[in-house]
């Protein structure tokens, strides 16, 4: 698989121009949004289960599964994008279903605990019997229940950017895959005059893997990584790393934090001092929603890489966001959009559009017709790719606004297409040797 040549170049090419929720709070829930959402619990049948077939289905309805953090340290990202399955799940039921039954949303709290998400998969699968599953947000999630969904051949639609090196049967990425994100956030830097980059992410799967491709990219572009920190998930006690990059010279901090100590560090550092005006800071999983609960007086200025903001100027969004910002409403929250929630929005109607043009949600044939499968998405078009399971996505960088929405300055001229083993590049022959046969 090689990336297409168009846009290879223009990533390569010169760039001509540039909440906090607490974890574990309990979340308000209206009687729209909890009717819909009915569904924590499953059936008392706990038989084997559907291993390819098209379970899911019951009399007038089809049951979809729905796994994110409604607690603990991710809630204050995952909740969000619960919200955004519910609302395409709202939307294909108000335009006749799937196979002319309405969706039953089956949802689940991984509770930011990893071995809780292959708990709940399980049951999702085994009893509930869903059709399909959107959900996970970090790669430990997702790497703690692949393996259900594969052993199980169970379909799991994931939403979020990821470090790449990846790719399940069993398992569809709406979210960016490396080189839809990191590497080209990387280059931009570069071209910014940024040599010198400090490494700061949460100690898991994600921020190690990123960094180890940053690390292989910056040696062969002739940038440096001067120092490399991690803290747990959950982490909020910031000023001994602070300190370290407040002597360290770097020019930029490339941060791959998750969940909440976001918002501790990023307040911690301006409070000693730092603005984004002096010193640069790259985050990738901080969105419209992290911002928000962060606050827009602390985030105004520094830089994220996505492929999606509220902010994107397409029909499509025209119509998603005050959508969004509607169904959020019946909760009592109104919700900025955002990246994951864009693309676990694309998650269900992907689905739904695979198993209509298949005429069965039967795993096997869902699958056969996600292949190529086209899309107009709030981002822009998005297109299935036909191996790999990824989709091509528009690129883009945005400086975080005072009102924590995100401003675009610079953007792929189109779609970019899934490589997540970097084959396509000179210097990733270390990670294209990870891809299976």
């Amino acid at each position: 698989m090689t990336s297409d040549p168009k846009n290879n170049y223009w990533l390569r090419r010169r760039f001509g121009r540039r909440t906090i929720v607490k974890a574990g709070a309990a979340l308000a829930i209206s009687p729209a949004i909890a009717s819909i959402a009915a569904a924590c619990g499953g059936d008392d049948d706990d038989t084997a289960p559907a291993s390819g077939g098209s379970g899911g289905s019951s009399g007038d309805t089809i049951r979809v599964g729905i796994l994110h953090s409604l607690s603990g340290t991710m809630a204050v990202s995952e909740v969000a994008v619960r919200d955004a399955d519910l609302m395409a799940i709202e939307e294909i039921n108000a335009a006749g279903g799937v196979l002319g039954k309405k969706l039953e949303p089956r949802v689940e709290d991984g509770a930011s605990d990893w071995p809780t998400f292959a708990e709940k998969a399980k049951k999702l699968i085994q009893s509930d019997k869903v059709a399909v599953t959107f959900g996970c947000w970090t790669s430990a999630s997702r790497k703690a229940v692949l393996p259900v969904f594969e052993s199980n051949k169970a379909l799991l639609y994931y939403p979020v950017q990821y470090e790449g090196l990846e790719s399940s049967p069993y398992i569809f990425y709406t979210g960016a895959t490396t080189n839809q994100q990191i590497v080209p956030s990387v280059e931009y830097l570069l071209q910014e005059g940024k040599k010198n980059f400090f490494l700061v992410g949460s100690d898991y799967v994600f921020p190690r893997t990123a960094n180890k491709i940053i690390k292989a990219q910056l040696g062969a572009s002739g940038g440096k990584v001067i120092a490399e920190e991690y803290t747990p998930l959950g982490h909020t006690e910031y000023a001994t790393l602070i300190a370290k990059i407040k002597s360290s010279n770097a020019d930029v901090i490339y941060n791959t934090l998750n969940g909440d100590s976001n918002v501790a560090f990023f307040k911690q550092l301006r409070d000693a001092g730092i603005k984004a005006s002096d010193l640069t800071t790259m985050s990738v999983s901080i969105a419209e929603e992290e911002a928000a609960a962060i606050g827009g007086d602390v985030m105004e200025g520094h830089l994220v890489a996505w492929n999606y903001f509220q902010t994107v100027k397409t029909p499509e969004n025209e119509k998603f966001v005050p959508a969004y910002h509607a169904f959020t409403e019946k909760s009592g929250k109104k919700r900025p959009t955002s990246d994951p929630v864009e693309a676990a929005y694309i998650s269900v109607h992907l689905w739904a559009m695979a198993a209509n043009k298949a005429g069965t949600t039967d795993v096997e044939k869902v699958k056969e017709a996600m292949a190529n499968l086209e899309f107009a998405a709030p981002e822009g078009p998005v297109k299935v790719h036909p191996t790999n399971h990824h989709i091509s996505k528009t690129v883009r960088i945005g400086r975080i606004r005072r009102d924590a929405l995100i401003d675009e300055i610079w953007a792929t001229p189109g779609p970019v297409e899934p490589d997540p083993y970097l084959e396509t590049y000179s210097w990733g022959a270390e990670f294209a040797k990870e891809k299976k046969s």
